[in-house]
């Protein structure tokens, strides 16, 4: 029995690839779902199955009622707050970094008509 080679398919990248010996360090964004438990104008406080590193930054993406935002947080604090037997629920405070003029705008008014609805 022979082995059958694979035709060579013709090469469509405009760059070449270099081969790295010894491997390049590298991490991935992922976006995971988070329940924001309280939000403020300078950041907001969320509960996820996993813990993040403090004063790390991340991008957030808050649906604020049918206007959806991305955001930077740097993360002050994380905690354990709850442990079940195949589960842990960490609580991450992350304040708003880099925040753009219009999204704080944005922010702000959410915000105010939140502490308006729970008012009436």
């Amino acid at each position: 029995m022979t082995a059958t080679r694979e035709p060579e398919r013709p090469e469509r990248r405009e760059e070449e690839r270099v081969p790295l010996l010894g491997g390049l360090d590298g991490e991935v964004m992922v976006f995971l779902p988070m329940a924001v438990t309280e939000i403020a104008r300078a950041g907001v406080q969320v509960e996820t199955p996993f813990a993040f590193q403090i004063d790390s930054i991340h991008e957030l993406r808050l649906a604020l009622g049918n206007q959806p935002i991305v955001v930077k947080g740097r993360v002050t604090h994380c905690s354990v707050v709850d442990v079940a037997q195949e589960f842990v629920l960490y609580r991450t405070g992350l304040e708003f970094v880099d925040l753009p003029a219009r999204l704080a705008e944005v922010l702000a008014a959410f915000v105010e008509t939140t502490k308006e609805g729970r008012r009436t």
